[in-house]
């Protein structure tokens, strides 16, 4: 089997452009958030996707995101890739409703037979979620890329944004981490984590309705900034303090084995550098901080709420020094 993890540089949302390094670019780019009232949310939180209100009290949710190859199975990867991209519009507490294919193939290098698989994992995926894929853009480039642009519709009176967390709120986490260093001891060695492939092509749709159903107003997700970077920027955007119970976070198994064993993504220790200033870590040990900052492919939902199966990791508090806290 052709490893298609070996064609590219990086892997999954570890290939992300560092948080800091995206921020100075976007603040220097003369991007503004238009006036008046129909966008709900813009640029200016940082936000998963954008959302505008349209007639008849219906808002739409608007987001795209793809990546090279996380793992070398053509179907799974298609399936991870719908998957994380179909999860900003559940982080925003929408429902997917159409999906456009992105697609960036080295036809001279790759088989297009690798390509179909891509396309029907994602296709899968999207139809499990009642989203229609009615076609795409694909280019040819020197690396293998795939995801997803998806529109989604929201109750605007009803949206989960990442400004809207409130002190003594407590945070829950809907999937374990470790998917980033199991996915490079993936690229590294061939070893297979089949583990890692069910968390990241699980849909949080579940969670999503259940988070709604709670009254859940402040969600985001856990992708390529790590579960330390995503909260940041929940706290940075609610002005609040987050407070981690590091005892209490979900693990994959296999993941703290991985850090151990150097299986760190390039990603993931970045992630850890952009939020250091900003973090007071409590005596936490560096193996456990790298795992916190790990850079997640299709991760769960962060929510400031609690909601039945996904355990409390901390809580919010009133802006203190440091936005982010371990305990």
């Amino acid at each position: 089997m052709m490893r298609l993890t070996q064609y590219a540089q990086g892997g999954g949302c570890a290939c992300k452009i560092p948080p800091g390094e995206l921020e100075d670019v976007l603040a220097d780019a003369g991007l503004t958030t238009p006036g008046g009232d129909d966008l709900l949310v813009g640029l200016e939180s940082g936000d998963d996707a954008a959302v505008v209100r349209i007639e008849h009290g219906t808002a739409v949710v608007s987001t795209a995101d793809f990546f090279t190859p996380v793992v070398d199975d053509p179907y799974d990867w298609g399936r991870i890739a719908a998957a994380n991209a179909l999860s900003d519009v559940y982080a925003m507490g929408g429902r997917p409703l159409v999906a456009l294919n992105l697609l960036c193939w080295p036809r001279e290098t790759l088989p297009y037979e690798l390509a179909r698989e891509v396309l029907r994992g994602g296709a899968a995926v999207a139809a499990s979620a009642g989203c229609h894929v009615a076609g795409g853009h694909s280019v040819t480039d020197t690396e293998p890329k795939y995801g997803m642009a998806v529109t989604g519709l929201a109750d605007p009176a009803r949206l989960m944004r990442n400004d809207a967390g409130r002190p003594g709120l407590p945070l829950s986490l809907t999937k374990p981490l470790g998917l980033g260093v199991l996915n490079n001891r993936h690229k590294a060695t061939g070893e297979v984590f089949p583990q890692a492939v069910a968390t990241m092509t699980a849909l949080n749709a579940n969670a999503s309705a259940a988070a709604l159903a709670a009254g859940v107003a402040c969600a985001t997700d856990v992708t390529g900034f790590g579960l330390l970077g995503h909260l940041f920027k929940l706290a940075r955007a609610s002005g609040v303090t987050a407070v981690l119970d590091t005892g209490a976070i979900p693990l994959l198994d296999g993941a703290r084995q991985a850090v151990r064993d150097g299986f760190v993504p390039g990603g993931s220790r970045r992630n850890l550098g952009w939020v250091a200033e900003h973090l007071d870590p409590g005596g936490v040990d560096e193996e456990t901080l790298l795992l916190l900052a790990d850079a997640q492919t299709s991760g769960g939902l962060l929510i400031a709420g609690e909601i039945p199966g996904a355990p409390v990791i901390g809580e919010l508090t009133p802006p203190g020094e440091h936005p982010l806290m371990l305990r």
